[in-house]
C-alpha cells in the first residue's frame, strides 16, 4: 500500500498538472464500493457533482489525498493497494482498469489535451465526495494521529510510552501516527536497532526520540526519491519511485544484514509482516 512518501509524490504530481483546471466530463467504470457520494448532494451522482467544478488545490493527510474543488467540496481519495492517478493524453485508449476518467476544459495553452485517470486493477481504492464542513467527521479521518514530519521527537516519545504494545503495531496504527506503513516502519526500526515486538513502554525516551529521527530522515529521503516501487506504485507521470535502492530490511528476507551479515528475517506479526535483523534487533535491546 502506498505510504506517506508515495502519496506525497502523487499529490505533488496532481498539483503540477490539474490544479486550476475546470472539469468538463466524468466517466465512471468503478464498482459501487469504490465510489461514495455524501447524502449532502441529494440524488446527484458522482459525475454530476464533479462536472463544471474547478480543482483549487491538492492536500495530503497521512495516506489520504484531498482534491479541493470549487464550491467547498473535497474529493477524498485513498489509493489502498493498487490505486494510481495518471495524467494522460486523452487520445490514449481508456484501459479496463481506468475506473474514473476526468476530462478538462482546454486551457488554451496549445499543449496536448490530457485527462486524469484513476486506475486500480484490484479495485480496493476509494473515491469519496464530501462537503468541506463534514469531511473530517468521517470515519478514517476523525481519529488520525499526528503527521510524523510535524510531531516533535519529545511528543512522539511521550505518545509511545503512554501505551504498552509492540512498537511495530504502534507505528502502523494510523491513530498513533498518520502515514507510516510496513516499509518505513521496518526501515526505521532497523536503523534504530529496535526489535518490532519490543513494547513501546519498555523503550527509553532517548531511544524513542532517536527512532523518530530515523522516521523523519527516511520519509524525507523517500519523498526526495519519489517513493518506493516494490510492487506497482508509480507517480502521476507513470515514473516509478527510487527509494527501493536504499532499503536495508524491508523485502530483503534471507539477504545479509549490511551491519552484521546475519540473514534478514521476515516474521508474521498479526496480519502484517515485519523484516528485521535477528542479531542487531534483539527483543531485549536496546534501552
Amino acid at each position: 500500500m502506498p505510504e506517506l512518501p508515495e502519496v506525497e509524490t502523487v499529490c505533488r504530481g496532481l498539483r503540477d498538472t490539474v490544479v486550476g483546471r475546470a472539469i468538463r466530463s466524468v466517466a465512471v467504470n468503478a464498482p459501487p464500493s469504490s465510489i461514495v457520494v455524501s447524502r449532502s448532494f441529494g440524488s446527484r451522482s458522482f459525475g454530476q457533482v464533479l462536472r463544471t467544478r474547478t480543482i483549487e488545490g491538492v492536500d495530503r493527510r497521512g495516506k489520504n489525498i484531498f482534491i479541493r474543488l470549487s464550491g467547498e467540496i473535497t474529493l477524498w481519495v485513498h489509493l489502498k493497494m493498487t490505486g494510481h492517478f495518471f495524467y494522460l493524453d486523452c487520445s490514449r485508449p481508456v484501459g479496463k482498469h481506468d475506473l474514473v476518467v476526468i476530462g478538462f476544459v482546454p486551457d488554451g495553452s496549445g499543449d496536448p489535451v490530457c485527462d486524469l485517470r484513476f486506475n486500480d486493477y484490484r479495485r480496493f481504492g476509494r473515491l469519496r465526495l464530501f462537503t468541506n464542513g463534514e469531511l473530517f467527521d468521517q470515519e478514517g479521518l476523525r481519529d488520525l494521529g499526528p503527521e510524523p514530519l510535524e510531531i516533535s521527537g519529545e511528543d512522539f516519545a511521550a505518545r509511545a510510552r503512554r501505551s504498552r504494545r509492540a512498537v511495530k503495531a504502534a507505528l502502523l496504527d494510523q491513530s498513533f501516527l498518520a502515514g507510516v506503513g510496513n516499509i518505513y516502519a521496518d526501515e526505521a526500526l532497523y536503523a534504530a536497532r529496535i526489535h518490532p515486538l519490543r513494547l513501546t513502554s519498555s523503550i527509553s525516551r532517548a531511544k524513542l526520540i532517536e527512532l523518530h529521527g530515523h522516521i523523519v530522515r527516511l520519509l524525507n529521503l523517500a519523498i526526495k526519491s519519489m517513493g518506493t516501487s516494490v510492487d506497482s506504485y508509480s507517480g502521476v507521470n507513470g515514473e516509478a519511485g527510487h527509494f527501493q535502492r536504499y532499503l536495508k530490511a524491508y523485502d530483503r528476507e534471507g539477504e545479509p544484514c549490511e551491519r552484521c551479515g546475519s540473514a534478514i528475517t521476515r516474521k508474521k506479526i498479526g496480519a502484517r509482516s515485519a523484516h528485521f535483523c535477528p542479531r542487531c534487533q534483539r527483543p531485549g535491546q536496546p534501552r
